[in-house]
């Protein structure tokens, strides 16, 4: 190769050299702070995925699937993405609609739900159920239901939270063998009637007690609705729907419902709680969540699992605008009306279904860092997960970890800050 031929190869080489060192560098200090995380038992492994101007940053991965260290975390490792699902399934439908002219934010909850119809919830609005300040219920603990002895409806006087499941079943809700009407299954020896989302699910959101609106309480009571919404206004069914429309294109292989169903390997799938309440089993390519497991590993509000490359993938879109390598998902509008604060006047930092930053921030209360911007948005997850994405940096941060293993009972992802901490260390890397 001629002299003048070889100084242009240094020359590239040098500035990829000096290019590699701070991704290098902002990587160590990410695993340090994992590895903190993991001797202090916030999770027996986990996992962070950065793009920037939808381009890899980094990619670091610490620790394994379970305390007793038979694997550790890969890249490819499949999590349960709990809440993160109430941004990455149903909603996307409704945007849709909305896109399309084909849905009011304003419109009553009750005129699109028949579970809120003629209720006290039914004149609250979607815009306001989305943005969790409708007054709705924070949750329901519909598994405590199916016990024998306790109320039907667990927020009323007198429910008792019993911590131990003797297997004495209400009728028409769970059963220890499979049978006709009992073929939905929970875990190996627990089997659910068929009609339990019907009957006692919808149920128990109808008759749920409603709040003052404008209060803020989050809640996830209106995103269980959004399968049955969907499949009633697509004639489609909700996973195939959403496989067709967003996953597949993406290239989202790996995203979505009832991972095992999809042929996905166990081994991929990194196990959630030892659950010793319910299921009595260690929770492992199964939906952690309770509600989700009682419809069948599919709601709105939980269920779906994923890589978090493949998560990326959906994020990214929504940070672009709503296009993706090369396709069209949404227009810009779309996404912009979704990810804004619709209540900030009342002190409401919520977008519609996404999160958002606190208004005023508070370092012991923010789950993103101080850095991130006010158009950021994203949504976390009960089982350790975060997905967050700020168009004004063109910063995409995804965490996925197993904070639940063994029990659900460990905070310190909170206590110690390691998702805002590892976030702050990728904008001073930008800014650097």
């Amino acid at each position: 190769m001629p002299y003048r031929n070889i100084l242009p190869f240094f020359f590239l080489l040098q500035l990829s050299m000096a290019g590699a060192q701070p991704v290098a560098n902002l990587a160590d200090s990410i695993r340090l702070v994992l590895e903190e995380g993991i001797e202090a038992g916030a999770f027996p492994g986990a996992q962070v995925l950065a793009w920037h101007k939808g381009e890899p940053l980094v990619h670091v991965t610490a620790g394994h699937h379970t305390y007793a260290g038979l694997r550790e975390v890969r890249r490819d490792d499949v999590y349960d993405l709990a809440s993160i699902t109430k941004t990455s399934s149903g909603l996307l439908y409704l945007m849709q609609l909305y896109e399309r002219g084909e849905l009011d934010l304003d419109r009553p909850i009750g005129d699109l739900f028949p579970a809120f119809r003629g209720t006290d919830k039914a004149g609250r609005t979607l815009a306001s159920a989305l943005s969790h300040r409708a007054g709705l219920l924070a949750w329901v603990p519909y598994w405590q239901g199916t016990l024998r002895g306790n109320a039907r409806y667990p927020w009323r006087k007198g429910w008792e939270t019993s911590r131990t499941n003797d297997y004495r079943f209400r009728p028409r809700t769970l059963r220890r063998d499979s049978s006709r009407n009992f073929y939905i299954r929970l875990t190996d020896d627990l089997w659910l009637h068929r009609k339990f989302r019907q009957q006692r699910i919808y149920r128990s959101i109808r008759k749920s007690p409603v709040g003052r609106e404008g209060t803020y309480k989050y809640s996830g009571l209106l995103f269980y609705l959004l399968p049955e919404f969907t499949e009633r206004s697509t004639g489609e069914g909700y996973r195939a729907y959403l496989r067709r429309n967003f996953y597949d294109p993406l290239g989202a292989t790996t995203l979505g419902y009832r991972p095992l169903d999809r042929g996905i390997p166990l081994d991929r799938v990194v196990p959630t709680e030892i659950d010793t309440f319910f299921r009595m089993a260690t929770l492992h390519g199964v939906v952690h969540d309770e509600g989700a497991a009682l419809m069948n590993g599919v709601s709105g509000n939980a269920g779906l699992f994923s890589t978090a490359a493949d998560l990326a993938k959906l994020y990214q879109m929504l940070l672009n605008g709503g296009e993706f390598s090369g396709r069209r998902y949404f227009l810009p509008e779309t996404v912009a009306e979704f990810t804004r604060r619709h209540y900030a006047g009342e002190g409401n930092r919520r977008g519609l279904g996404f999160d958002k930053p606190l208004i005023e921030y508070d370092a012991d209360a923010s789950s993103v860092a101080r850095a991130a911007s006010d158009a950021s948005f994203g949504h976390s997850g009960y089982t350790g997960t975060m997905v967050w994405a700020d168009p004004e940096h063109d910063l995409l941060f995804v965490f996925l970890s197993n904070r639940v293993h063994p029990s659900r009972n460990r905070r310190a992802i909170y206590t110690l800050g390691i998702r805002p901490r590892i976030q702050e260390m990728l904008y001073r890397a930008l800014e650097e």
